[in-house]
């Protein structure tokens, strides 16, 4: 075993999270608890949960291992996110509260059945359940890297006890134990990293010709078609992501939204250099990783003292846990709720939903491990992730919520097009794309246009729904 004490510290956090997250999963006692929260959540609680939720395995150790191979140029990644949040803050999120407040959404789901119909949340519904397992996979991924140069275990199994210390919590209290955990992640993955970044700089006086910005490792290292591609991935995906305004249907009121998400906005734009400073020491240290995202774990059990070394872990662990019970809350409530319930067209109990829900979360739980053990890194599963997202849901969302013109009949064409039409694009161009024109972008670039030819013609406003 290579840092026994390490592993007893991952072991012994991990615990008292479940233990804490079953702690308060008592007060779950009907769905709306469960889903969001019974809609009391206050600015600091948002905060936390959100921020929680984005400092996750992309953050972190994709970060850092982007880093390790192109430099600066990697702030892109986490920066993108960083705006994205920012537009969801203070444009698409108070917007969609008012309709949640008003109809009483759990899921997004619920906004785009009323927006449209009941075909369309199916096909989000199914799109994102696919989607959500890559992301999922992807976090497990990250843990297992960490038990992996920590304890020597190889990915299968590190990826088996991701999965079983993510599960239970969000299994037990949905939203509502999730953001009480994630206060606790949230306050160790700050200071964790904060201290780390201040430490290695102080220790290693080669940081100095690292961040210079010479040859390829200068801010615009990967050029301008890098850039736009994560940005084109990302902010659509943290503007519109279903588990982000799941989070937000939880809010008390709207300003709640506003002060919080856009707090958490920019504390992403800040933290998103940390990770790049990590992964760059990395490589003037250890030029020849197995794997650019062994760069983090190097840094914390190479570059710093014992004692900081496990606080970095235990903040390294909170990010990629945080992030995975966000991704778990989002999939298993986006099944029970839009895919069976729809499926089935069950006026099901709160005590039965509430059931299924849980029941939903486990089994996702171990689908998304089976998944990790077949999936090569983080990037590749959050890449996934996010073009599938972007590509499905950033158009007709945004189009639905901002011009009654849309019908659900455009929504249906975008989606059943776009979507397979960016993997067809993804397989034939071996996911680079043409030029500046990466998948992502030619998906959502599709679906504006069908979107558009479809709603030529005025629509009337959906019954029931106004803005």
């Amino acid at each position: 075993m290579k840092h026994p004490g390490y592993l007893a510290l991952l072991v012994v956090y991990s615990v008292a999270l479940s233990a804490l997250g079953l702690l308060v999963s008592r007060r779950v006692r009907r769905a709306g608890d469960f889903f969001v929260a019974g809609s009391r959540l206050s600015a600091p609680l948002l905060f936390a949960t959100f921020l929680a939720a984005n400092i996750g395995a992309g953050s972190t150790v994709g970060a850092a291992g982007l880093a390790y191979q192109v430099g600066q140029s990697a702030w892109w990644w986490v920066g993108s996110a960083g705006i994205g949040s920012l537009l969801l803050a203070f444009f698409v999120g108070p917007r969609i509260y008012r309709l949640a407040k008003k109809h009483g959404f759990y899921t997004v789901g619920d906004y785009l059945e009323l927006r449209y119909n009941r075909a369309v949340r199916l096909v989000i519904a199914a799109i994102l359940a696919v989607g959500s397992l890559s992301i999922l996979a992807g976090q497990f991924i990250a843990l297992a890297w960490i038990l992996n140069i920590v304890a020597g275990f190889p990915k299968p199994l590190g990826c088996l006890l991701a999965g079983l210390a993510v599960t239970v919590y969000p299994s037990a209290g949905g939203l509502l134990s999730t953001v009480w955990v994630n206060v606790v992640q949230l306050t160790v993955k700050l200071a964790g990293f904060c201290l780390a970044t201040a430490w290695a700089l102080a220790a290693d006086s080669s940081w100095r010709g690292i961040l210079s910005g010479a040859g390829d490792f200068h801010p615009w290292g990967v050029g301008f078609s890098g850039i736009l591609g994560y940005a084109i991935i990302l902010v659509p995906s943290f503007l519109i992501s279903p588990g982000l305004i799941q989070k937000i249907y939880g809010a008390r009121d709207e300003s709640v939204v506003r002060r919080a998400v856009g707090a958490q906005a920019g504390c992403l734009l800040v933290y998103s250099c940390l990770p790049v400073i990590l992964g760059m020491l990395a490589r003037s240290r250890a030029a020849t990783l197995a794997h650019r995202e062994l760069a983090l774990p190097f840094v914390l059990t190479e570059l710093l003292p014992p004692w900081l070394g496990g606080l970095l872990m235990a903040a390294i662990f909170s990010a990629e846990v945080s992030a995975a019970d966000a991704v778990l809350f989002m999939l298993s409530t986006s099944v029970a709720r839009d895919l069976y319930q729809t499926l089935t067209k069950t006026e099901v109990s709160d005590a039965r939903l509430l059931r299924m829900t849980r029941c939903t979360a486990a089994a996702a739980g171990a689908v998304g491990v089976l998944l990790s053990m077949s999936l090569p890194s983080v990037i590749d599963a959050l890449t996934i992730f996010y073009t599938l997202l972007s590509v499905a849901l950033f158009v007709p969302l945004l189009a639905g919520l901002y011009s009654v013109r849309p019908t659900a009949g455009a929504a249906l064409a975008a989606m059943s097009v776009a979507t397979p039409a960016a993997a067809v694009f993804h397989l034939l161009t071996k996911g680079a794309g043409l030029g500046m024109l990466s998948p992502a972008a030619f998906g959502i670039f599709l679906s504006a246009m069908i979107v558009t030819i479809f709603s030529l013609r005025r629509a009337a406003t959906p019954a029931g729904y106004a803005s």
